[in-house]
């Protein structure tokens, strides 16, 4: 089952996304083989390359607009031609350990329009962190999807994790928040590939943030980052901006370094979340655990990966 998903997201089949993240979301030892079985069939090593599709990261704090903006987004990437993938990680409802938010119900989009394929999942006890399936699922529908997006709820740790993963980062911010200074002046995160300010429509206080943003940016030796200023309610404007801003950093980047490095730092995640400081410790630490990634081949897969730190750790 694993391979034949694998070779339908090959052959660009969007269709298989609900099976693809029904198998990554089910967390069983069980099911373990399996989803390597499939991250194998969607490695660089099958494809001949970087799977092709665009990873987007978008974060920022709740109420930035985040949900209105993505939607908006995802109708300016169909309009051009494009296939679509949202992975929104919501914080865990305590009772039920589902998607609190529900971001399928929260981005306007056509059900209809088989281009586009979207999906809530629960961060489980990361709260705004991603989700444990996250990094598999990403990896696997970049093979068939032209954007696969990964939206998070900003809360601090969720802006370093989806810079783990996605190539290209994009952190939302509404005017007078000042939320986005916040993160840069405590170095919460690293600077964003696109800063964009939302609410464009309230005139002057968007502007002053636009420029409160790039001034901040410049004094960090930032100052390629864009910093687009959009409004997702009608009429809107700058979401075509925020589109070309995310293809032009994407056309700049190497995608094969920020893919190795993301399969390095997935591995991490995944051995510590199933063996924690302890698992860690006996592979003598972080940095003793990324010298021994740095040794693999660029091209293994985070399963891979994965099996190199464990039988490092029970050595």
């Amino acid at each position: 089952m694993s391979s034949q998903l694998a070779a339908r997201l090959r052959d660009g089949d969007l269709s298989a996304a609900p099976a693809v993240l029904n198998l990554v979301e089910n967390r069983s030892p069980a099911k373990r083989e399996a989803i390597a079985e499939l991250l194998r069939g969607v490695s660089p090593a099958a494809l001949g390359g970087e799977a092709p599709g665009h990873v987007v990261g978008i974060t920022g704090p709740p109420g930035a607009g985040k949900s209105t903006l993505l939607s908006a987004l995802v109708a300016e990437w169909r309009a051009r031609g494009l296939s679509v993938a949202v992975l929104a990680v919501d914080p865990s409802s305590k009772r039920t350990g589902g998607a609190l938010l529900g971001d399928r119900a929260r981005i306007v989009y056509d059900p209809e329009d088989r281009g586009v394929f979207i999906r809530s999942t629960a961060a489980g006890t990361r709260l705004g962190g991603l989700a444990p399936s996250t990094r598999a699922a990403a990896s696997a529908l970049a093979a068939a999807f032209d954007i696969v997006v990964i939206e998070t709820v900003g809360v601090g740790q969720s802006e370093t994790e989806v810079a783990e993963v996605a190539d290209t980062v994009a952190v939302i911010v509404q005017p007078g928040s000042g939320d986005a200074l916040q993160f840069l002046k405590s170095g919460i995160m690293e600077v964003p590939d696109v800063l964009v300010v939302t609410k464009a429509d309230l005139g002057q206080v968007a502007l002053r943030a636009r420029r409160d943003l790039t001034a901040a940016l410049r004094s960090l030796g930032a100052r390629d980052t864009p910093v687009v200023a959009v409004s997702s309610v009608p009429p809107l404007s700058g979401i075509d901006a925020l589109a070309d801003a995310l293809a032009a950093h994407r056309a700049g980047l190497d995608v094969a370094q920020r893919r190795v490095a993301a399969r390095r730092a997935g591995a991490l995640a995944d051995f510590i979340a199933e063996h924690g400081d302890a698992g860690l410790r006996a592979l003598g630490g972080r940095r003793a655990a990324a010298r021994l990634l740095a040794e693999q081949d660029p091209a293994a897969d985070i399963p891979t990966l994965l099996s190199v730190l464990e039988r490092e750790a029970h050595a």
